[in-house]
C-alpha cells in the first residue's frame, strides 16, 4: 500500500473543513413553516456562508445583516454581509453591532429573529458598554490575546465590557421569537462561550472578569474598573424572562469534524484515533505531549500500532514573548518539530479550520522527516524561532506552510499526526 503523507494529511484537513460547513445543516433546526418573515442577524467567520445557506432553505421574506471577518464573505441576495476586523475589533465591527442591536430592538412576540453565530463573533460583534471606548476594548483584547489566557477567560472579560454580549442581545430582541444557530469553535461546545454568548444566559460574573484581568496582569484604565465594579456591568442570568422565547442549536462541532476525518482515514485504510476534541493549554507544551505519544507509537507500538493517524481538536494558546510571526497551530507544529528531530516515521499537520492561523495568510503548516535535514542545511534553529514566536518564518523557507485561504467556517484547531511503520512504505 502506497500513501503520500503530505497529500493524506492535507486531505484529512479538507474533510474536517467540509464537515464543518453549514451546507445542509440549518433546515432541521428551523420552523416547519419557512414561508413567513424573519429578521436575520449574525456574527462570525462562518456568518456569511451560514447566511447564504439560510437563503437557500427559507422561502419567506428575509431581511437583516451579518458581520464576518475581512475576506470571509459570501454572496447573499437578501441578507446584507459586512466585513470587520478579527481578532482585535475595529470601528466597522462596532458600527455593525450598533445596527444589529437597533434592528432587533422594539420587536413584538409576532416577530421571528434568526441569529447565526460562529467562531470570531466576539471580536466581530463589538459594542462597548457605556463609558468604555473602542480603544479601551482593543487595548484589553490585545493584552489578553498575548497573555496565554484561555478562550473562555477572554470571552468572560469581553462579555462584561460589552453592551451586546452575555445575553444582552437576547434581552434587546425579546419578546420576539429568537432562534440561534451556531457553529462551535470552543472546547466543550459551550453556548455561553461561542461568540461570547450574546443570546444566552451567562454563568460568569463581573467579579470573575476582574479576577481574570488580575490573574494575567492586564492593566486597565479607571473607567473600565469603575464599570466592572458596578452592578450595571453584570450580564443576563439564567431564568431571565427575556430568554423565554429563545432557543439555541449547535449545527457543527469540532467533534463532528474529527469523526468525519476518522471515517475518511479508515476508508483509505489507515486506522485513526481521536485523542480529544477539546484540548487546551500552551501550544508548545501540548506539542510535547503529542510528540511523546507519536514516538511511543513509532518505537514501541504503544498504545497503537503503526500505521495509524492520531487527530485532535480544541484551542491552544500562545503566551507571546517574542516579536515574530505565526499563530498557535504553526507554533504547535514548530514545537513538535523540535521534539521529533526528524523522526523517520512521523509526519504531521496542524492548522486552523477557518483557514487563517492567527493573523497570518496560512492555515497552519505540515512537517515531513526530510524537513529536519533541510532546516539544518538552511541553518534554521527551531528553538531560536520558538523563543521569538516566529513559526511562520521558520516554515516558510521549508515550503511547508499550509495556505488554503478563508474556508468560511470555523471549528478551531485541527491536528493530525501520521505514524508509519519502520519500513516506511509511503516514501
Amino acid at each position: 500500500m502506497y500513501i503520500d503523507p503530505e497529500q493524506f494529511l492535507t486531505s484529512l484537513f479538507e474533510h474536517a473543513v467540509d464537515a464543518a460547513l453549514p451546507a445542509g445543516k440549518l433546515a432541521q433546526y428551523l420552523p416547519a413553516n419557512k414561508t413567513g418573515k424573519a429578521i436575520v442577524i449574525g456574527a462570525g467567520k462562518a456568518a456569511a456562508s451560514m447566511a447564504q445557506e439560510l437563503e437557500k432553505v427559507w422561502q419567506g421574506e428575509l431581511t437583516g445583516l451579518v458581520v464576518t471577518r475581512y475576506g470571509h464573505t459570501a454572496t447573499c441576495q437578501r441578507i446584507e454581509v459586512i466585513e470587520a476586523a478579527h481578532p482585535v475589533p475595529d470601528s466597522a465591527g462596532r458600527e455593525v453591532a450598533t445596527r444589529i442591536f437597533n434592528l432587533v430592538t422594539g420587536l413584538t412576540a409576532d416577530d421571528v429573529v434568526i441569529c447565526l453565530l460562529s467562531g470570531g463573533g466576539s471580536a466581530l460583534l463589538s459594542l462597548p458598554a457605556a463609558g468604555i471606548s473602542l480603544d479601551d476594548k482593543q487595548t484589553i483584547n490585545k493584552a489578553l490575546l498575548k497573555s496565554g489566557a484561555a478562550i473562555d477567560e477572554i470571552n468572560c472579560v469581553r462579555k462584561h465590557l460589552s453592551a451586546i454580549k452575555g445575553g444582552r442581545l437576547a434581552k434587546a430582541t425579546a419578546p420576539a421569537k429568537l432562534i440561534t444557530l451556531a457553529i462551535s469553535d470552543v472546547p466543550g461546545d459551550l453556548d455561553t462561550v461561542i461568540a461570547s454568548g450574546p443570546t444566552v444566559a451567562d454563568p460568569t460574573t463581573r467579579h470573575d472578569a476582574c479576577a481574570i484581568l488580575e490573574r494575567y496582569d492586564i492593566a486597565v484604565p479607571n473607567n473600565v474598573l469603575s464599570w466592572l465594579h458596578s452592578e450595571e456591568s453584570e450580564t443576563v442570568k439564567a431564568g431571565d424572562s427575556c430568554l423565554t422565547n429563545s432557543e439555541f442549536h449547535i449545527i457543527a462541532t469540532p467533534q463532528s469534524a474529527l469523526e468525519a476525518v476518522a471515517r475518511e482515514a479508515v476508508n483509505i485504510g489507515i486506522p485513526c484515533h481521536i485523542l480529544s476534541d477539546c484540548i487546551e493549554g500552551e501550544s508548545r507544551e501540548v506539542a510535547k505531549v503529542h510528540a511523546a505519544l507519536a514516538k511511543q507509537i513509532a518505537d514501541k507500538s504503544q498504545p497503537f500500532s503503526p500505521p495509524c493517524v492520531i487527530i485532535s481538536g480544541g484551542e491552544t494558546t500562545v503566551t507571546v514573548k517574542g516579536n515574530g510571526r505565526g499563530g498557535r497551530n504553526s507554533e504547535f507544529l514548530l514545537s513538535l518539530f523540535q521534539e521529533l528531530q526528524g523522526h523517520s516515521q512521523i509526519y504531521a499537520l496542524a492548522a486552523d479550520t477557518d483557514g487563517i492561523d492567527g493573523i497570518e495568510d496560512n492555515a497552519g503548516a505540515f512537517i515531513l522527516p526530510k524537513h529536519f535535514k533541510l532546516s539544518q542545511k538552511l541553518a534554521l534553529k527551531a528553538q531560536d524561532y520558538l523563543d521569538n514566536n516566529d513559526s511562520y518564518n521558520f516554515f516558510n523557507p521549508l515550503h511547508s506552510l499550509l495556505v488554503t485561504g478563508p474556508t468560511l467556517t470555523n471549528v478551531n484547531d485541527f491536528r493530525a499526526i501520521l505514524v508509519l511503520p519502520e519500513s516506511n512504505y509511503s516514501s
